[in-house]
């Protein structure tokens, strides 16, 4: 299998240790999967390797990392509202997707050593599957990361940097130390195989459901889960298994919006922002390195940018704790979201929201 450079079409074995392109582009990993259907899943697999005839694996490495993930319920939360719960994952979030499938592929091509930068999910993920793996890892974290993600993280035998400064600074911090080291970068935004990871997103479901909703409310920071959201629809679509892409809500934070001010604009990439502190640290990315791609995806498909209201996102996160769903943060901001979304354009059925953190990690 070979990576090819979304800059300049350079292709590369995914052999190589090289973060990206020599070019600066970032790697893609343009693979056609077999055509999906519910016959082909491995149901004698309790993981999110049950798909794995739709995953670029080299190998059976998988089977030494899976800590279970995958196959969280989904909820109904009112007449209009499911919840999909990914923070019932080994580390209570859905990064565990692809941290999972990109931890697999580190450990196939022989990788010993990785470092990631984060806001504290997917490093906590990446930390917990290296552990499995036998993988050395660093995170780098922003100041202001939740005390109990950093717990997490250096319980599974990371060694956790805390960086001054905003969440792009650290990830500024994280890749210099990578061209320094020479170590290998296991970041979810760079690495094409974390959206192999959450691909399987989708793919579950629509073996949960037989379909997929007519709304998905997506929370887009880096873009993880909405580019492999889009890669399992177009999939699904070209599989003949939906007749078309639903209607993708996507949310960013009022107080970091460059996706949102870019769409609203037509721009082809982010419009330049200053962050400002706001509890949905997780989505709280002035600078997403694909933002081209994700900009690109949105006019395709009709994607609509909608703001999580800051000061709704607590009474939002209460307002689902009195349902018995405990969401951190920034999984709240997706149901503020939701509520804006409805009163700007009309009430909205069939509507299916991510739960993609729990709240135990985000009590600060």
């Amino acid at each position: 299998m070979e990576y090819v450079c979304a800059a300049c079409g350079r292709r590369e074995r995914v052999t190589t240790r090289s973060a990206k392109c020599d070019c600066g582009g970032l790697w893609t990993l343009p693979v056609k999967p077999e055509p999906f259907s519910l016959e082909k899943i491995d149901r004698s697999e309790w993981s999110i390797f049950r798909y794995r005839r739709f995953l670029a694996l080299e190998d059976g490495s998988w089977r030494d990392v899976t800590l279970g993930e995958g196959m969280t319920g989904i909820v109904r939360l009112d007449e209009n509202v499911l919840l999909k719960m990914d923070y019932c994952m080994p580390t209570l979030s859905y990064k565990d997707r692809g941290a999972a499938v990109l931890i697999a592929h580190a450990k196939a091509i022989g990788v010993d050593k990785v470092v990631q930068d984060s806001s504290g999910n997917a490093g906590n993920s990446v930390a917990a599957y290296c552990a499995k793996a036998g993988i050395a890892c660093e995170i780098f974290v922003p100041e202001g990361t939740s005390p109990k993600k950093i717990d997490m993280i250096r319980a599974h035998g990371a060694v956790c940097t805390v960086v001054p400064g905003s969440r792009d600074h650290c990830a500024d911090v994280c890749r210099e130390t990578v061209e320094r080291d020479s170590v290998y970068y296991a970041n979810h935004v760079y690495n094409p195989y974390f959206y192999e990871g959450t691909k399987t997103y989708i793919y579950e479901v629509f073996e949960q459901l037989g379909r997929i909703p007519d709304n998905l409310v997506i929370p887009v920071g880096n873009g993880t889960l909405f580019l492999g959201a889009i890669f399992a629809l177009e999939h699904l679509m070209q599989s003949h298994c939906i007749e078309k892409i639903p209607q993708i809500i996507a949310v960013q934070s009022e107080r970091c919006d460059p996706l949102l001010q870019a769409a609203e604009l037509g721009l082809d990439e982010a419009a330049a922002v200053t962050p400002q502190p706001t509890i949905a640290e997780g989505i709280a990315i002035g600078k997403p390195m694909r933002a081209g791609e994700i900009l690109k995806y949105a006019k395709q498909y009709g994607v609509r940018f909608v703001h999580a209201p800051e000061d709704q996102i607590l009474a939002a996160r209460a307002a689902l704790a009195r349902k018995g769903v405990y969401c951190e943060h920034t999984t709240a901001a997706n149901y503020a979201a939701y509520l804006r979304y409805c009163q700007m354009y009309g009430q909205t059925p069939d509507c299916l929201i991510t739960m993609c953190g729990a709240g135990l990690k985000s009590d600060h």
